[in-house]
């Protein structure tokens, strides 16, 4: 279970970029993040793991708050798959990719081994082994980002913008699959249909504040979504 409870993000210029927000997140629930450009849905998501450090409040995964002296168990607990898919393949192979986290905590080659096919096979992606992020398409790199987070065995998944950069088909693999992953997931999104078809809990926000928690049905209440800028 993931819960936040007051949390504030300020950032340097004074911009409060997250606004005494609080939320839980728990079971097998998938939470679409909606809101315009500048509502603070990437600053809440890297606010989740500590690469933005919150002003105020706390953040708490399954008993576990964030701290300085946590922040490594947390990013063990929570794992964040960026918008731009190069922003975490950088490895001459996909396998190297996917291992690299795991070698940075020091687990067994043959652990390691283990956890990259189990989650190459996971993801039906197990052709891509052996190449280079260089010569993929958007939408296999974008599942080959998703692997390099799931090999750590995360108990919640965040996702900022996963449809960016696909194209249909590419749009309907990720959907299936994100469908067939049991974590509970955080999807920072503008794309209403694919949130439509992934989530079962919508969470409006509005200059760093919630404007609205519920159903997906919330994303067709025309009359709320021009009030958020959307």
């Amino acid at each position: 279970m993931l819960t936040l409870q007051n949390v504030t993000v300020i950032y340097p210029d004074k911009t409060k970029a997250i606004d005494n927000l609080s939320f839980t997140l728990g079971g097998h629930e998938n939470i679409a993040l909606i809101g315009e450009n500048g509502a603070g849905k990437t600053s809440l998501l890297l606010a989740i793991v500590g690469i933005l450090a919150p002003a105020g409040g706390t953040v708490e995964v399954n008993g576990i708050r964030l701290c300085k002296k946590t922040v490594n168990e947390i990013r063990k607990q929570i794992g964040l798959v960026f918008q731009n898919p190069d922003d975490q393949l950088f490895m001459p192979l996909i396998y190297d990719d996917i291992a690299f986290g795991c070698r940075n905590y020091g687990l067994p080659e043959e652990d390691i081994e283990a956890r990259v096919d189990e989650t190459l096979d996971l993801l039906n992606i197990s052709h891509l082994r052996g190449r280079s992020s260089l010569k993929l398409s958007g939408g296999e790199k974008r599942l080959a980002a998703i692997a390099t987070v799931l090999a750590m065995n995360p108990s919640v998944l965040l996702f900022d913008e996963p449809t960016a950069y696909l194209d249909p088909k590419a749009k309907r693999a990720l959907t299936e699959v994100l469908k067939k992953l049991r974590h509970p997931k955080i999807i920072a999104t503008h794309d209403m249909v694919f949130a439509a078809g992934v989530c079962d809990r919508t969470v409006i926000l509005k200059d760093g504040r919630i404007m609205a928690d519920g159903a997906v049905s919330l994303l067709s209440d025309n009359e709320l979504m021009r009030r958020c800028g959307l």
